[in-house]
């Protein structure tokens, strides 16, 4: 039975990594995926996604106003039988576009996998994520860690001097240099504006 399912967590957590080993998984066996998008989101340039590790894939970028349910309707019209549906930066739907893809579960019978954020740099719920709480049939974290050592549940959006940033709009495209995963009590003492955020530091050579 097909199903719609949630993997979300804090930044650098390996969302996109996973949705792609998923992507690969399914393309292995011989079975066709669709992987979606959202057109905001271009740092990888236009139609793809990709991890931090380097990895990457082709995705049919999506816009707001877009209806998910035919767009993979025509997708499989043209193209055929399709296996999965894979959803990157999923806290940018609309609460109207998780429907459309439980419909895509529901209706056409293809299992839908949505990887994103819960939640903001204010700690509140994304549109998206909100809703995907509500319906989705199985929800799962993806775990990081904060740079204090402890499990990383929030994301600071943070200015040039490395200070958490309390006001702006709740979208703002940015990697490394604008977010930092960290734990809830990191996230608070951050919020009351005591002290900076650590950078992520490299990772350690191999060997």
């Amino acid at each position: 039975m097909a199903k719609l399912y949630f993997y979300y967590s804090a930044m650098n957590a390996g969302k996109t990594t996973t949705l792609l080993q998923s992507a690969h998984n399914y393309r292995e066996r011989g079975m066709r995926v669709l992987v979606l998008a959202p057109a905001l989101d271009h740092r990888a340039g236009p139609g793809m996604v990709a991890s931090r590790i380097g990895l990457q894939a082709e995705a049919l970028a999506f816009r707001r106003d877009d209806d998910l349910l035919a767009l993979v309707e025509a997708d499989i019209a043209a193209h055929g039988r399709l296996h999965c549906v894979l959803v990157d930066e999923a806290q940018f739907l609309s609460r109207a576009q998780v429907w459309q893809l439980s419909e895509v579960v529901d209706a056409v019978g293809v299992p839908v996998l949505c990887y994103g954020l819960r939640t903001d740099f204010r700690g509140e719920l994304f549109e998206g994520s909100l809703s995907l709480l509500a319906w989705a049939d199985e929800i799962q974290e993806i775990k990081t860690i904060c740079h204090s050592g402890s499990k990383a549940t929030m994301t600071v959006r943070v200015d040039e001097r490395g200070r958490a940033v309390q006001d702006g709009p709740q979208v703002e495209i940015g990697g490394n240099e604008r977010y930092v995963s960290v734990s809830r009590a990191e996230f608070k003492r951050v919020m009351r504006g005591e002290g900076r955020i650590e950078p992520l530091q490299p990772p350690l050579p191999l060997g």
